[in-house]
């Protein structure tokens, strides 16, 4: 059996109801790996126990898993770098200078201005979801701080234009690995049939422009508008009680005494773990092409990012914005070799939580491919099937495999490996369905509690866990239906 039925879905969404009920996310996440072991264990409580333990080792047996959760953490040294060399002092500075010519001109609202230029900066970093989240958060926090703009905000525009971006502009390993999905069911041309596919990948396009409309119309609603009325009112970035996912020791950093202040500390490193990025990706992956001498060299570029490893790319990407950090900093003799070792432990103490947290979403993962969760999901929805409404129901179905186990790349394995044959069969709209099980799964990646992307987006904005899930939930959710209803509306029509 490939699934173990309804019990298949049990771990996955009680973790989540309770995460988000109670707060307590790592608690909830155990409890939800820990239920899924005592099923697999034929509800045996001793095996069921011993085996959860035992998955949370296995976590690490697989290097890309070690290789994030090593470059989350590390990710804490090039935060505690940045803001005690004053490059944050610095930028701060700049963008103030920006803001104030621009109030002078009568253009826009200082408030908004600043969250546009988030948006802005993430729209523009498609290489990688994990570098445009870190990019955007690490960047802009000071400064949605300075202006009492609540750190839930930046966690969903972080969040918001990560996962879509990268997905609406797949020059990148996102764009070669569905290439590949697609290849893999038969088709000569997979570059046609994903351009064929993106004029109809709604979601990821509602959840850019819904930013941008909560941007500049600041028509907040549900629990992000709270947020705003405290932030606004009260000065409080975060809600009392709440628990960022990163140490206050690193975010509260001071410039180093006597230490001029100059953006370049910041932009430096920071660009140099984005350009890294593309580079590292095809450094990896140029050895894994088959033939590759057979190719043009713009052919060879493309086929080295999409055979590119991504953790090993991220992790080489930070691990060098950290050393040229380092030269940076004691060339300029801001900081001695004792005060760099120290940074970078710092650094990474005040992210162990996030460390902690992302291991539990692998293990969470791994449990629910032993379920075979996905499997079931997508085998139950056949029964309701009919042409007209395969896209809209692919789409429903890849919303809730990517949302209960937090994996977008492994949901569009598993719908475009079903829906392709199903569209094709029944005769459905087989660009409409490819879009539809790419959206699905781009949803669960923006907004599952347990997806990496959530989690990193927390993390580099300093947000509570829960409350960044809770406050863009209501708008991802209207971006869904909305979605929904065109999926449903266009398969009618196109049939």
């Amino acid at each position: 059996m490939d699934h173990h039925g309804f019990l298949s879905l049990l771990p996955p969404v009680i973790a989540i109801v309770l995460a988000i009920k109670t707060r307590q996310v790592f608690v909830s996440l155990l409890f939800g790996i820990w239920l899924g072991w005592i099923i697999l264990s034929d509800w045996n409580l001793l095996s069921g126990t011993t085996s959860t333990i035992q998955a949370l080792v296995d976590v690490f047996k697989d290097p890309g898993n070690t290789r994030t959760i090593m470059f989350s953490c590390l990710v804490g040294a090039l935060i505690a770098f940045i803001q005690r060399s004053g490059g944050v002092n610095g930028f701060i500075t700049y963008i103030n200078r920006l803001l104030s010519y621009l109030e002078k001109k009568n253009i826009g609202n200082s408030r908004t201005i600043v969250q546009l230029l988030a948006w802005l900066t993430g729209t523009m970093i498609f290489v990688e979801s994990s570098i445009n989240v870190l990019t955007v958060g690490s960047i802009f926090r000071p400064i949605f701080d300075k202006m009492n703009i609540p750190r839930e905000k930046l966690a969903y525009i972080a969040d918001s234009i990560s996962a879509p971006t990268c997905i609406l502009i797949p020059l990148n390993a996102w764009g070669a690995y569905i290439m590949g999905l697609i290849a893999a069911q038969g088709f000569d041309s997979p570059f046609t049939v994903l351009i064929g596919a993106f004029p109809f990948n709604f979601y990821p396009m509602i959840a850019m422009l819904t930013v941008l409309f909560i941007i500049i119309s600041q028509k907040d609603f549900g629990p992000m508008k709270k947020a705003e009325i405290r932030a606004r009112t009260e000065g409080k970035v975060l809600r009392d009680g709440a628990q960022p996912l990163i140490s206050s020791d690193v975010i509260a950093l001071e410039k180093k005494k006597g230490v001029v202040p100059r953006a370049l500390n910041m932009i430096i490193p920071i660009g140099v773990m984005v350009l890294m990025m593309p580079l590292m990706l095809i450094y990896t992956g140029w050895g894994n092409v088959t033939d590759i001498e057979s190719y043009s060299f713009g052919k060879q570029i493309f086929l080295a990012i999409g055979e590119g490893s991504g953790s090993t790319s991220v992790l080489y990407s930070v691990l060098s914005a950290i050393i040229v950090g380092s030269f940076l900093y004691t060339g300029q003799k801001i900081f001695d070799f004792k005060e760099i070792i120290d940074l970078i432990f710092k650094g990474i103490s005040g992210l162990i939580p996030l460390a902690l947290l992302m291991m539990l979403a692998f293990a969470i993962g791994a449990v629910c491919r032993e379920l075979g969760t996905g499997v079931y999901a997508a085998e139950i929805s056949r029964e309701w099937l009919a042409p007209d409404y395969v896209p809209v129901i692919i789409f429903l179905v890849a919303c809730f495999i990517a949302f209960s186990t937090g994996t977008s790349w492994g949901t569009f394995a598993i719908m475009i490996a079903i829906g392709v044959p199903m569209a094709q069969t029944l005769g459905a709209n087989l660009s409409l369905t490819i879009a539809a099980a790419l959206g699905g799964g781009v949803f669960g990646d923006h907004c599952s509690p347990i997806s990496d992307t959530t989690i990193i987006s927390s993390m580099a904005s300093a947000s509570d866990h829960i409350d960044h899930v809770k406050t863009q939930l209501p708008y991802a959710l209207t971006g869904g239906a909305i979605t929904a209803f065109l999926y449903l509306v266009l398969g009618l029509i196109m049939h």
